[in-house]
């Protein structure tokens, strides 16, 4: 028994759906940002402790397999009494963390990652940092629903008209005059479904899942379905196997339709014919064949005889419009001043985003610098300090603080001054005498963090020698 063409076509899609469905591997970048990004970060302190390293102090306290227990259900497992780590972490905030609908292999993507997040590197010229990690940014979750809405719609829209493409390929199909054709387009039908499903089992094996939130989870103002980038990648090359495959079936359809109509000669009227030369004779300015004479020139190379036509009326209308455009352009910018040069449009550009920075710091709580800096003296702080210290401070100040390309800072010398506010303006803005902006690579907070830190080195003996004239009493 033949196998019709709408079987095929339903296999077809059944197996790319499987094959897409199975695609959607977890990846512990994607599931991190959507599941854990609220309360936690990779580096840092937040609502919930920083979570690089977390998996190995669990393995240390001799509780390496709970910690799958405790993402999953973190209040069982307090209630179990089986952890003491459990006991410990909870102590962190009085809030305790949500259960986690994740599998044992999703944790394992999690952990992995937030051991070894991205890593941006820093100019290669640069001797006092070599590498800083990379802020976590997160998608535009309520701009990324709205486009997902468009493309399930457009992709409804693309499967109708494929139900409906098919059904009209099959009425013509059925008919007497195409029997002899049914083979011949079977095969093609074939060749498409195979390059199809082909296809989707290439697709990049990615974290497509969806992640709907559970109530309490979503942050104030999020959607209640978190669509990531890639979600959209994977929709759109949706829509465009689905877009290609309507093509196909209109190109089919079309070539049955023109099997059946009768050919009708296309006769070109006398006015068609004469409105196209008077047009044609618009824009060249040729000189009909019977007149050519006229435009003859005197010289004669090899038989050839050169014609003296007048250029194109369509190239010489455009030349002329260069030519007022360039005025314009030169009153605009530089006469009457209407539009900005890109200096100054780069520098209103750059006046705006400071002021769009400022704003953002004043909101997020970073509004420190300088000038109100002070010292912060709490253990998650002084960890986090260390932590920014080992990342860009070691090359220059060893990993101690006793210097060695740069000065020793655990001593009593300083250069440019040991008041906190000081040690800020260092780090932000760096020192003539080989000390980098910080500017660019740690915010306010972290600024402040690690100056903490390293007002609160105690003195190495045998460090290097003191330097500066600024003695702290």
């Amino acid at each position: 028994m033949k196998i019709k063409f709408t079987q095929l076509t339903f296999v077809a899609l059944l197996i790319n759906l499987v094959a897409q469905g199975n695609s959607y591997a977890a990846d512990g970048g994607q599931l991190f940002k959507s599941r854990c990004n609220t309360c936690h970060m990779v580096d840092k302190n937040s609502t919930g402790p920083k979570l690089q390293g977390a998996k190995q102090k669990w393995i240390d306290a001799g509780e390496g397999d709970l910690i799958y227990s405790w993402i999953a259900n973190s209040s069982a497992l307090i209630a179990s009494g089986k952890s003491a780590r459990a006991k410990e972490v909870s102590a962190f905030s009085p809030t305790a963390m949500p259960a986690q609908t994740v599998s044992k292999e999703e944790i394992d993507a999690i952990l992995s990652y937030v051991d070894a997040p991205p890593v941006v590197t820093t100019n290669p010229t640069d001797t006092t940092a070599n590498s800083v990690v990379s802020t976590v940014v997160k998608p535009d979750y309520v701009g990324n629903l709205s486009m997902f809405n468009w493309l399930i719609f457009l992709m409804v829209i693309l499967i109708l008209i494929i139900i409906v493409l098919a059904g009209s390929i099959m009425t013509y199909v059925k008919s007497d005059y195409f029997k002899s054709k049914v083979t011949e387009l079977g095969n093609k039908s074939k060749l498409l479904i195979i390059v199809i499903t082909t296809g989707s089992l290439f697709v990049s094996n990615q974290s497509y899942a969806l992640n709907f939130m559970r109530p309490g989870e979503a942050e104030k103002g999020m959607p209640w379905l978190q669509v990531e980038n890639t979600d959209l990648y994977a929709l759109l090359a949706v829509n465009i196997i689905l877009l290609i495959v309507v093509l196909y079936l209109r190109n089919l359809f079309n070539q049955m339709v023109a099997m059946v109509r009768p050919k009708k000669e296309v006769v070109e009227t006398p006015v068609v014919a004469e409105t196209f030369k008077k047009v044609n004779a618009l824009l060249t300015d040729a000189v009909p064949i019977e007149e050519e004479h006229t435009i003859l020139m005197e010289h004669e190379y090899d038989g050839i005889r050169e014609l003296d036509n007048n250029l194109p009326p369509w190239w010489v209308w455009g030349f002329f419009a260069t030519i007022v455009f360039a005025f314009i352009y030169i009153i605009n910018y530089h006469v009457l001043g209407v539009s900005d040069l890109q200096e100054k449009a780069y520098q209103k550009e750059m006046a705006k985003a400071e002021k769009e920075i400022a704003a953002y710091r004043s909101k997020m709580a970073m509004n420190v610098d300088e000038t109100n800096a002070t010292i912060m003296t709490g253990s998650s702080d002084l960890a986090a300090g260390k932590a920014i210290f080992g990342v860009n401070c070691v090359t220059c100040h060893k990993a101690d603080g006793s210097g060695d390309v740069g000065p020793n800072l655990t001593d009593k010398n300083w250069i440019y001054g040991f008041d906190i506010k000081d040690v800020f303006a260092t780090i932000k803005l760096g020192r003539p005498n080989g000390m980098p902006t910080h500017d660019a690579l740690l915010n306010p907070i972290q600024i402040q963090q690690v100056a903490s830190y390293v007002l609160s080195l105690k003195e190495v003996p045998n460090g290097k020698p003191a330097q500066g004239n600024i003695i702290k009493k």
